[in-house]
């Protein structure tokens, strides 16, 4: 397993990271087992959300539950957890009040005495910074949360939070796979008049701008099509893509998932996969994909099998 420092913290962090957003209704042998999968190919790092699980803070109580960590199986994880997405409305609340009560919840569900990196979980529309700043500033000062970031924010409104908060922002989730590649793609297309992508989405140049600034970009759905529509994987909406991915495999003798994983971890800006499977199986063989370097020929034929322009 491939590991780094994360910039702005002293967390050895691998390149694939364990979500656990699923496993709301797993049993303890469930949680235990796909978690010692993780370990066992040397991921350390698990992603939360105090949202997930159908009821507040239902996913993080369940890992707890599962895995009555010792102290010092405690200091061997990276726990990161998201807040800011309120279920009933939906809405987002960035307020001070908000963030710091989540924290205290996802603290008291998870059975620990800090969390190791807290994303403000999608954008507010009416955040205000000041308030953000004063949260993590008690947060820190406290202990309980030990490194900052954001999830799905642009370069503008990560320019917003960094004119008031004093933290380094370290991470920022955002959506990537294959098939699923804006912030990519259209740095490719650039400036190409009447393709469509070329377009600037989102403000544009999100990847170069956390490279710039060394906020770690982590992948969230890297094994999905769109938007929750499925999995490209073995699907036969992408017959082009499957066969150079089949053959890849074959040829690196790995399964297929691995492969996609690799696309991603191929990328120089050293980001994170975040795995949501609840298969062990499928997280060893993702887990294999964070060594294996692609070369660039077949990194840009799998970026074209998708359906990507190379212009």
């Amino acid at each position: 397993m491939k590991t780094f420092t994360m910039p702005g913290t002293d967390i050895l962090a691998p390149n694939v990271v364990l979500g656990l957003m699923r496993i709301a209704d797993k049993s303890d042998d469930d949680v235990r087992e796909l978690v010692r999968t993780a370990r066992d190919a040397g991921i350390d790092f698990v992603d939360h959300a105090d949202i997930y699980g159908g009821e507040l803070h239902a996913c993080e109580r369940r890992f707890a539950e599962a895995m009555e960590l010792s102290p010092s199986q405690r200091d061997e994880i990276t726990i990161q957890t998201k807040a800011g997405i309120v279920t009933d409305g939906p809405y987002y609340d960035f307020s001070y009040e908000h963030i710091v009560k989540s924290v205290e919840g996802s603290l008291a569900a998870l059975r620990t005495d800090r969390i190791d990196i807290l994303l403000l979980h999608r954008p507010d529309a009416l955040v205000e910074p000041e308030e953000v700043a004063r949260a993590f500033d008690e947060l820190e000062s406290s202990g309980k949360v030990r490194a900052f970031g954001v999830s799905n924010q642009t370069p503008g409104q990560i320019d917003l939070l960094r004119k008031y908060v004093r933290q380094p922002i370290v991470a920022n989730q955002l959506q990537l796979s294959i098939t699923h590649a804006p912030i990519i793609a259209q740095g490719v297309a650039a400036n190409m008049l009447g393709e469509q992508q070329a377009a600037t989405l989102d403000g544009g140049g999100i990847v170069d701008y956390c490279r710039l600034n060394d906020i770690t970009i982590q992948a969230w759905s890297p094994f999905q099509a769109g938007f929750f529509t499925g999995v490209f994987l073995g699907s036969p909406e992408y017959p082009e893509l499957n066969a150079v991915i089949d053959r890849l495999a074959g040829q690196y003798g790995v399964p297929p998932i691995a492969i996609a994983t690799a696309w991603i971890t191929r990328h120089p800006a050293r980001m994170q996969v975040v795995l949501g499977t609840t298969s062990p199986e499928r997280v060893a063989g993702a887990a294999q994909g964070s060594d294996l370097r692609l070369t660039r020929a077949e990194w840009y034929e799998l970026f074209r099998a998708a359906g990507h322009r190379v212009p």
